[in-house]
């Protein structure tokens, strides 16, 4: 029963679904929980997965490979040229300083030179996959160390040409396996050397040029079918061909997806794709280190485990200096640096094939493979370990912990004449405005903490992310006559607008802006209706949202002058209580039950309900 497709499917999902909560619960990130979780269920505890996790990690590998597809797509060309400082400087110097180091290290430990050179270029690699994971989990992708960590990790990838192209040159015959020991075959490993890297340069090509060229006309053909299964099975088949064709030369898939990704990135179909192939991504990913952890040899650990420390702290605290030196170099406060050379001092998941591939053509023996395999999954282990220890004991980043793990949207299908897409300080004025006028609303915001919060207070908020045609289309998108953008994130913004756009074009959209620059942007989609971020502007949308629905200009510009008044005099009440969350939360129930029956009698002596419609065509830049 233990070998059964569905009995293995339970273990791997009960795990994951065990293990990844508690481990960001702890904030661990779920990297860690994923790895514990392979660690639980494979040979070294409870032995649900044997021999068969191995296998595993090839299948798994795939979400690597997913993931530096969508990486790809989030790239413009234009946008890569303009960081190619970054990625040639800072990620150019990582390589070559790393291979320098680890090479000259394993040299003192009288390893051959080949093999040392061969070591250094694969130890210089980083694990794509959980620093990116781990920086975007506690939302530092946007400072100045994640975008130094990408940089590296970006060129990274594009190393892995040269480094493929170098290793048939590092082949040592008397380290070659004998005949059928060995699985590996492509259609270039019989060729010469010079040969090889004259058919990687060409697959490379193909890729670009495919993405360029081919693929753009063939979307639009299956975007024409209406099929959205065919889509979705079309942008799999290009990363699966791509992933094919690449392995049959002895490439990285993961890189020719990133290339196919760059290629596509202007394309019309840019966000379809990704939101496409995300979900299996995700998983893919989840089932990626899980394999890591059940894949770690803990009989060889346990049998060598001075060696096995000593290489694990020794790599560690070796690439740390290289990465905390460039970050220095390179302008990064100290906070940054520790951020940035912490996150990236483990070695990636590429090592695995590198390490098969270098032991099957002869350029490494059995018995170092096999101890520096166990030493890559142990240094993958560690890092979030790594980093949740620099934030806690050193950076004190109470504001960077890691989020509570976010449950799965709760949207139930709603028919109201308004939505509003994220409720924090900027969208609960709109809301508490529009209800107060009895205007009925539907909101969606994707903090759970601050859903939970808001429902504790008497609102009626929906988790979810408004930026998926999905979830709009149930919360009533179709039928509603006005959406109020109020999300912070900029980007979310310009996505959830092209969504919109795309998928429900007659619903119109009142939309907040940050800054003057955020509404620069904004304009060139095409919004007419922008609003920047003060009191008196969230105020105004919920004016015009008034006159949009036929109320009159004067009762609506009179009700905001209402709720202004009432508002500033609750402030000052709600400040002085605030720090008692019970007592905060019953103030501000009372507060807005009181600002209703202020607002009531306010539309009876003005007859706002039965006031002829107005001009409907109301633009406000702020």
């Amino acid at each position: 029963m233990q070998h059964s497709f569905f009995f293995q499917a339970m273990i791997y999902l009960a795990a994951a679904v065990v293990m990844v909560p508690l481990a960001k619960k702890a904030g661990l990130g779920s990297v860690l929980g994923y790895l514990l979780a392979g660690i639980i269920i494979g040979p070294a505890c409870l032995h649900f997965i044997g021999e068969e996790g191995e296998d595993l990690m090839h299948f798994a590998e795939f979400g690597v490979v997913m993931m530096l597809f969508v990486i790809g797509l989030e790239l413009e060309p234009m946008r890569l040229w303009r960081l190619r400082k970054s990625i040639a400087g800072l990620g150019g110097l990582q390589v070559c300083i790393t291979i320098g180091v680890i090479a000259g290290l394993a040299m003192l430990l009288k390893v051959d030179w080949k093999q040392s050179v061969a070591l250094g270029m694969i130890i210089a690699m980083s694990s794509t996959a959980i620093v990116l994971q781990s920086l975007q989990e506690k939302g530092l992708m946007k400072s100045s160390a994640g975008q130094s960590s990408f940089a590296v990790l970006l060129f990274q990838d594009i190393a892995v040409i040269p480094i493929l192209a170098i290793f048939p040159l590092l082949v040592n015959e008397a380290n070659i396996p004998a005949a059928g020991s060995s699985d590996h075959h492509n259609l270039v490993g019989e060729l010469p050397a010079w040969m090889q890297t004259g058919v990687v340069l060409g697959s490379v090509a193909v890729v670009i040029l495919t993405g360029r060229y081919l693929m753009r006309p063939v979307f639009r053909f299956i975007a024409k079918t209406g099929m959205r299964e065919m889509f979705t099975a079309m942008v799999l088949l290009l990363v699966v061909g791509i992933a094919v064709l690449m392995t049959t030369v002895g490439l990285s898939p993961a890189l020719g997806a990133f290339l196919a990704g760059v290629v596509l990135a202007n394309s019309e179909y840019r966000h379809e794709l990704e939101s496409d192939i995300d979900p299996f991504k995700g998983l893919l990913l989840g089932l990626f280190f899980i394999a890591v952890g059940a894949t770690i040899d803990f009989n060889l650990i346990l049998s060598k485990p001075l060696v096995v420390l000593g290489l694990v702290l020794g790599i560690m605290i070796s690439k740390m200096l290289v990465l905390r030196l460039l970050g220095r170099i390179f302008g990064l406060t100290r906070d940054q640096n520790a951020i940035f050379s912490t996150a990236l001092c483990q070695v990636g998941e590429f090592a695995f094939v590198l390490f098969s591939f270098s032991s099957q053509a002869g350029i490494l023996t059995k018995d170092i493979t096999d101890i520096m395999v166990a030493v890559v999954a142990i240094s993958m282990a560690l890092t979030p370990l790594v980093i949740w220890l620099n934030e806690k004991l050193v950076l004190h980043f109470s504001d960077k912990a890691a989020p509570e793990d976010l449950p799965p949207s709760d949207v139930a299908e709603e028919d109201n004449p308004v939505i509003i897409a994220g409720y924090g300080h900027f969208g609960t004025t709109i809301g508490r405005f529009l209800n107060a006028n009895k205007i009925g609303t539907t909101v969606l915001d994707i903090n759970s903490d601050n859903v939970d919060w808001l429902r504790r207070a008497g609102f009626k908020v929906y988790y979810g992310d408004a930026s998926r045609h999905d979830l709009l289309e149930i919360a009533g998108a179709t039928r509603a006559k006005l959406i109020v953008i109020a999300i912070g994130d900029e980007e979310k913004r310009l996505e959830m607008i092209e969504t919109i756009k795309k998928h429900f074009p007659n619903l119109r959209m009142l939309v907040r802006a940050s800054n003057r620059f955020d509404a620069y942007d904004l304009m060139n989609e095409g919004i007419l209706n922008i609003y920047r971020e003060t009191l008196d502007t969230s105020l105004r949308v919920g004016v015009d949202v008034l006159k949009m629905l036929g109320h009159s200009a004067e009762a609506a510009t009179r009700s905001a002058k209402t709720f202004f008044l009432h508002d500033e005099k609750a402030l000052k009440h709600l400040s002085a209580v605030r720090n008692d969350d019970n007592e905060y939360l019953l103030a501000v129930r009372a507060t807005f039950e009181e600002l209703s029956r202020m607002m009531e009698a306010d539309r009876e002596a003005t007859n706002l309900d039965t006031a002829e419609p107005k001009d409907k065509n109301c633009m406000a830049l702020g």
